[in-house]
């Protein structure tokens, strides 16, 4: 029944040839049809952007993303596999502006041309699907790439219109001026979800304190501190809190310095204190304009107003205000109507009005400014910070804060609902819940959905240019296009609809949708919901289960968070893992100047799929980090697949030679030996801890649970059974052993298949008539649990533990035998206490003892014994010199005299039995393969041969 196994197996190679028979009989397919019917699972598969290749860290989510449903397949659900590509946005445009050879925007709209360009973006994101399509079957993800969703398609593209009809109707969708994150270098908006995704820490900025000289007072200047001395020449105001204490101080010889008193320590020098005052002092006091390029030519700028967010807690308790680059710097212009004007340009650049610092990046201006202020005296002092600063999260550009026209979706208006939402929905780990996305959702900010880009799905909005009137499309019918035309652009930008209100020309905005945005939406837009797919919608929705990296929180989370709490008024997830990074052994980020980067084909052929994925399994809690490299990965392979490889090697090549029928009528469980009830009460607490486990979306101890077990196996039931299996006479005890050991080892395989796939297929298909562990039910509950033989097991190798610990320190040998021990603790059973006897190599045991204590003297008897096992141990080490199986039984020679030979006399039996030797014989022999030996001093000459 059962095929041969290779003991020296090679992982990788076994995965192969799985994954060809898993293509070759359709398994993946047959899983789904074998469910068809019964009730939904559902899982959302995060789309991945397929212009680059896939990675290391991609094997992570995938582990995950793969485990949970196969399991609930096993436990009898339906479970849908949709592959999903996310296509449009900056990841896709920086990837062709890279290629080109180009950067920016006024290189593509006038070197390259938007319909080109967005061609070239079309052609990108399909240039690695083959990539990853294959990178999914070689780590045994099972998706359904047939069925792929693309959010670049017509269908997707009018799902999301519909979703941003369905919020422009509620209200939800306005265009406001506002102060954004942006990125000079793609020159577009970033939403704040966005901007989270890309802080870096202990970046260099100038920190500078700059004296801002009264009108009034010519000698006086109120200081104020800046970490951006780009915004110095957009200066409109400087804020103080009415009711913070302010002092004045001796500034050199006949100057004058303002600032919070709490903050005298930001001074050069012990202050002389001429003045007192508060805030509201100041309010009012006019100061001379840094630079003459923010000047109004009507109303009241460059003096002091009181604001609600000045603090004391850094800088001087007075706050630079440039309104178009902070948001609270724009609130506080608009409400005191402050007039004001952009220095910069898109390009992050300087405007040309602003002639001193004209076409310098903001970044480049910033010692330059520096050096002009300090050359006119205006320069207080100037220092280097480290800090934390955002990134653009694609292109790693500086990112700064922007004053300009953007779409948002008023998100805020529904932040109770979307707390609550979160708060319905189970997370693991359970803190990201409160800590991570709670303090995320406290501070909701309107999502800003626009942005000034050409590849992605365009914004419905269609604005009248002769009275402003402003329409929102849902799909391409209220176009007048055909269903499945292209809606990019250019194309769509040349669509227009008359007015309904004034019969004027109304012409789309020119803005594209936040791409995660298109990526949020894929609940429903995968259905082409709600022109189609209504039902189908309705049967997978919400899902039960998703998981991705720790930085999708503020992105991929939170955008379905936010889209179907607006439009169905629940989360798009019940049950969502989030996961911690993928680092080198040292806790760096893999980085391809750092040369720490794991190519995940060779992870693959190295050490195999299973031992990838079970590492990440196993290795540390979900949420952490996940320290990831040879050293860990062998050690993996070594610790677990080769001991279950090689119980099951075990049990394959000894049912082999007896012929064992899995089929023959079963030994009843009582009257089997305890080392088999006690390891079948073991097998049935292991499937209710995994079952439990992976009901509550826990990896981490089910799997960690198997492994326990298997070594329980491995080291303390093989190795205590392995006379049962050698025996030569079939008898209902040797039945009991291999019927044992067969459900133990079958069911292993089921229990580890979501989480192994490969190697538990491989050996499942092997003991279960080629039939696949992933057609398989999950194993059912047994009714077979025994408390109390767990205990007493347990009690057993404690006692087994203290004892070979009372040995090493007594230094004797554990094969020669001592005459008792005494131990603390009540008496265990019979036929448990027998094994600890074995273990501990002595004749009797003593409790209620109150401590270990030995019986060190050694009588003749006891020595030649000892003597016997030494003889085995020699026999064993020279079977495995010479390469011989361990079924193979042998005839084996010997000479010797003195104490040696006494104990081969005495022990002949025990030696013969314990080596699989058919003849144990003295005297030298020609076709004897032998060595001569020193064995506790004295000499003895082994021959073996094959029998």
């Amino acid at each position: 029944m059962f095929e041969k196994v290779d003991q020296k197996v090679s992982f990788p190679e076994l995965e192969k040839q799985i994954m060809a028979l898993w293509k070759e009989e359709g398994t993946f397919q047959k899983s789904l049809e074998l469910r068809a019917g019964k009730p939904r699972f559902v899982f959302y598969e995060g789309p991945p952007t397929a212009n680059g290749k896939p990675a290391t860290h991609h094997i992570l989510a995938r582990a995950f993303k793969d485990l949970f449903p196969r399991y609930k397949t096993m436990k009898g659900f339906y479970v849908e596999r949709k592959a999903g590509w996310d296509t449009h946005g900056l990841p896709v445009e920086i990837e062709v502006e890279k290629k080109l050879k180009i950067s920016g925007k006024f290189e593509i709209e006038n070197e390259i041309g938007i319909e080109r360009f967005n061609e070239l973006c079309r052609a990108s994101v399909h240039e690695y699907v083959s990539d990853w399509v294959a990178f999914s079957e070689r780590m045994g993800f099972w998706l359904d790439y047939e069925n792929a969703y693309w959010t670049l398609t017509p269908d997707y593209i009018q799902s999301v219109w519909w979703a941003l009809s369905e919020m422009w109707n509620q209200g939800l969708v306005y265009k406001g001026f506002r102060v954004a994150p942006y990125c000079p270098r793609c020159a577009t908006p970033l939403s704040s979800h966005e901007l989270a995704l890309g802080y870096q820490d202990n970046v260099p900025d100038p920190s500078v304190y700059v004296r801002f000289r009264l009108k009034q007072e010519p000698k006086t200047s109120i200081l104020a501190w800046t970490t951006t001395p780009w915004t110095l020449p957009g200066n409109v105001a400087l804020a103080v809190d009415n009711d913070i204490d302010y002092i004045k101080v001796k500034d050199g010889e006949d100057g004058f310095l303002i600032l919070a008193e709490a903050r005298l320590e930001v001074l050069n020098e012990s202050p002389e204190v001429v003045d007192r005052m508060k805030g509201r002092d100041l309010v009012g006091l006019d100061y001379e304009p840094l630079y003459p390029y923010s000047v109004p030519q009507e109303g009241r700028a460059h003096y002091v107003v009181e604001a609600d967010f000045v603090s004391t807690e850094e800088g001087t308790g007075v706050v630079h205000t440039s309104a178009l680059y902070g948001v609270d710097d724009l609130r506080l212009c608009q409400e005191k109507g402050i007039p004001f004007k952009h220095t910069v340009g898109l390009d992050g650049k300087f405007l040309p009005y602003v002639e001193k610092f004209a076409g310098l990046h903001v970044k480049e201006a910033d010692p330059v400014i520096l050096d002009d202020l300090r050359a006119r005296g205006l320069l207080y002092k100037s220092e280097t910070i480290l800090h934390t600063y955002p990134f653009c999260w694609r292109c790693s550009t500086p990112l700064i804060y922007y004053a300009l026209d953007s779409w948002y979706v008023r998100t805020t208006e529904r932040k109770a609902e979307l707390i609550a939402n979160n708060a319905a929905t189970n997370w693991v780990p359970a803190h990201i819940k409160t800590g991570r996305m709670g303090d995320w959702l406290e501070n909701n900010v309107d999502w800003a959905i626009s942005r000034s880009r050409y590849w992605g799905t365009p914004l419905p909005f269609w604005v009248c240019e002769a009275c402003g009137e402003q329409k929102c499309v849902s799909s391409s019918a209220e176009l007048g296009l055909k269903e499945d035309q292209d809606l990019h652009r250019p194309f769509i930008d040349t669509v227009t609809l008359p007015c309904e209100k004034c019969g004027g020309v109304m012409k789309r905005v020119p803005e594209v949708l936040d791409t995660w945005f298109d990526s949020g939406s894929m609940p429903f837009a995968q259905r082409r919901y709600p022109r189609h797919g209504k039902k189908e919608f309705e049967e997978s929705f919400p899902a039960d289960f998703i998981a991705e990296a720790m930085d999708q929180t503020r992105g991929w989370f939170y955008s379905l968070l936010a889209i179907s709490t607006l439009l169905f008024k629940q989360n798009a997830y019940r049950n969502v893992i989030c996961l911690g990074l993928v680092v080198d052994p040292k806790g760096k980020k893999a980085s391809k100047s750092r040369g720490n980067v794991l190519d995940p084909n060779y992870l693959f052929d190295t050490f195999g799929t299973d031992a990838v994925r079970w590492y990440f399994y196993t290795s540390t809690q979900v949420g952490e980090n996940y320290r990831t490299g040879d050293a860990a990965l062998r050690e993996t392979v070594q610790q677990f697949f080769i001991p279950l490889w090689n119980c099951y090697s075990f049990f394959v090549t000894y049912a082999r030679l007896d012929g064992f029928d899995p089929a023959q009528p079963a030994v009843p469980v009582g009257e089997r030996h305890v080392l088999d009830r006690w390891l079948l009460s073991k097998v049935s607490g292991l499937r209710d801890a995994v079952s439990g486990g992976l009901d509550a979306y826990d990896a981490i101890e089910p799997a960690r649970r198997i492994q326990r077990f298997v070594d329980d196996l491995s080291n303390w039931y093989i190795r205590r059974s392995r006379r049962r299996f050698w025996k030569s006479q079939s008898d209902s005890d040797k039945a009991a052993a291999y019927q044992t050991l067969y459900e133990a080892l079958r069911t292993i395989c089921q229990l580890m298949a979501p989480f192994a796939p490969f190697s538990s297929d491989a050996m499942y298909r092997n003991l279960s008539n080629g039939d696949s562990v992933h057609l398989s039910d999950f194993p059912e509950a047994s009714p077979y649990h025994d408390a109390q033989v767990e205990a007493d097991m347990a009690r057993a190798r404690q006692a087994v533990e203290a004892g070979l610990a009372a040995r090493d320190a007594a230094r004797m040998k554990v094969r020669q035998p001592l005459a008792s021990i005494a131990l603390p603790g009540d008496p265990l059973p019979e036929d448990i206490a027998q094994i600890v006897r074995e273990e501990l190599n002595v004749k009797e045991l003593v409790f209620g003892a109150p401590e270990v204590k030995l019986n060190t003297e050694i009588t003749e008897e006891l020595r030649l014994e000892g003597l016997a096992r030494e003889v085995v141990r020699a026999i064993q080490d020279r079977r495995k010199k010479l390469g011989l199986n361990v079924e193979d039984r042998i005839h084996t020679r010997y000479e010797a005299d003195g104490m040696l030979l006494r104990a081969i006399q005495r022990h002949g039996d025990y030696i013969k039995n314990e080596t699989l030797s058919v003849t144990l014989e003295p005297g030298r022999a020609d076709d004897f393969d032998g060595e001569q030996l020193m064995l506790e001093g004295e000499q003895i000459w082994i021959g073996l041969k094959r029998n």
